[in-house]
């Protein structure tokens, strides 16, 4: 250190003597800059080399790594959407199924009334071909059979009511062609047009739903 600080004063002493002086009488004044100065050097390099370090582009691994979350991300949204889809799917095809079950309850009864509706006709034909001057106490026996044909004709009906199965006798309605069937249009005086003027067969529904039409007479402009 003595001989650093002769070199310094004798670098200075043609320029600056008062400096020269100075050192010689303190060499301590240079031995203490100097460590000054190479600390702040160091500092500013540690500065430097932490500016580089952030500075640094992430490796491959880490880019791999984003890359794979990003597919793994993409992945879990097709996943969640194909999820969301066949919950969507499902839940159309349980209330499908329910309501053909329910309507198979409700129809599934539906060719034997049809069958039934046969017997129904044909006691109301029974019924209606007696002649009604000719049920007295003096014909008992037509007047027991006749009897009979009406409460069996009232009980089908009290049956059929029971399952979800009414008649239509629509005589002076205005004419559905969801319900009824016309065979013949024609004028009739005092007669609305549009509206029902005969019925030729009584027709029937099965829960709301049409079963057999009635066939009608419908009334026209004249």
């Amino acid at each position: 250190m003595a001989a650093v600080a002769q070199c310094v004063r004798g670098a200075l002493r043609p320029r600056y003597p008062l400096l020269s002086f100075a050192l010689r009488t303190s060499p301590r004044l240079l031995c203490a800059a100097t460590p000054q100065k190479n600390t702040g050097q160091n500092l500013e390099e540690d500065q430097s080399q932490s500016q580089n370090e952030h500075k640094v582009e992430p490796s491959s691994a880490e880019k791999m790594l984003t890359e794979e979350k990003a597919k793994l991300e993409e992945q879990l949204k097709e996943v969640t959407d194909k999820y969301k889809r066949a919950l969507a799917d499902a839940e159309n095809i349980r209330q499908r199924s329910q309501k053909l079950v329910e309507e198979a309850k409700l129809y599934g009864i539906q060719s034997f009334c049809k069958d039934l509706l046969e017997v129904a006709d044909i006691l109301e034909k029974a019924t209606e071909s007696v002649p009604k001057e000719e049920i007295k106490d003096e014909n008992p026996h037509l007047k027991s059979l006749y009897e009979g044909l009406v409460m069996t004709e009232v009980q089908i009906q009290k049956v059929f009511k029971k399952h979800g199965l009414l008649r239509l006798n629509p005589v002076g309605a205005k004419f559905d062609p969801y319900e009824h069937e016309a065979l013949f249009h024609a004028p009739m005086e005092g007669k609305e047009p549009g509206t029902i003027a005969l019925v030729s067969k009584i027709g029937y529904k099965l829960h709301g739903r049409t079963l057999r039409p009635a066939l009608v007479g419908v009334v026209k402009d004249a």
